[in-house]
């Protein structure tokens, strides 16, 4: 089987992975054999935990750091960390605008009324927040991107995307959310950076960085 992430760091209870783009976390009750779950099921051997251990998801499309728990114990907590906000999560992202200033985004979001499998803004969903700062910016063929660094207060399902969507700066490749495909680029420019928290059964403190997915590193040099 494919390599589907590579593992950056583990212990008896956790593991942090860094994800490839273009890979679905879980089974969620599909039959192909080509998500995280096998990939974890083909190197570790099955288990009893729920999604074997998956304790939260990326998008196919995005790449980066990912939390997986090897036991109950260890589960329970870090859903519990995760309820509570203590786990720190950074995301870079490249959006096509010229964006001023760092800011904040606080509006719900819930499951499109009008597209299967698409999240929208929606006054009926659930409060997100999502802070980020501006990175750098880049002119390219008379238009304005910004690379920004964001730090997500909630984890809904889409957050990111639905958010710069509704800000009218999608993210380059986001063909879903209103972005475009960008030198050859179409999956979103999204990657999950960094990841801190406490370990759930030492407390001790960790803090795992990843490298920006080459596909992404080769679009910003082209820029």
């Amino acid at each position: 089987m494919e390599e589907k992430a590579k593992i950056i760091y583990q212990d008896k209870d956790i593991l942090i992975l860094n994800k490839k783009s273009g890979v679905v976390c879980t089974k969620e009750g599909r039959n192909d054999k080509e998500t995280l779950e096998d990939w974890l099921i083909n190197k570790f051997g099955k288990n009893d935990l729920p999604r074997q251990g998956i304790v939260h998801r990326l998008d196919k499309g995005t790449s980066g750091l990912m939390v997986v728990v090897k036991n109950t114990e260890t589960r329970n907590k870090i859903l519990e960390m995760f309820k509570k906000r203590e786990i720190k999560k950074t995301y870079l992202a490249l959006i096509e605008g010229d964006l001023s200033r760092d800011g904040e985004i606080k509006v719900p979001i819930a499951r499109s009324k009008y597209t299967f499998g698409k999240f929208a803004v929606s006054e009926e969903g659930k409060m997100a927040e999502t802070s980020f700062r501006l990175l750098k910016k880049y002119n390219f063929d008379n238009k304005i991107y910004s690379l920004i660094e964001i730090n997500l207060k909630t984890g809904r399902t889409h957050q990111i995307r639905v958010h710069f969507s509704y800000l009218r700066w999608p993210l380059v490749g986001d063909l879903i959310y209103g972005g475009k495909a960008l030198l050859g680029l179409s999956r979103p420019f999204l990657e999950s950076i960094k990841i801190e928290f406490k370990h759930p059964l030492t407390e001790a403190e960790l803090s795992f960085e990843g490298e920006m997915a080459t596909d992404l590193k080769e679009l910003l040099s082209k820029l």
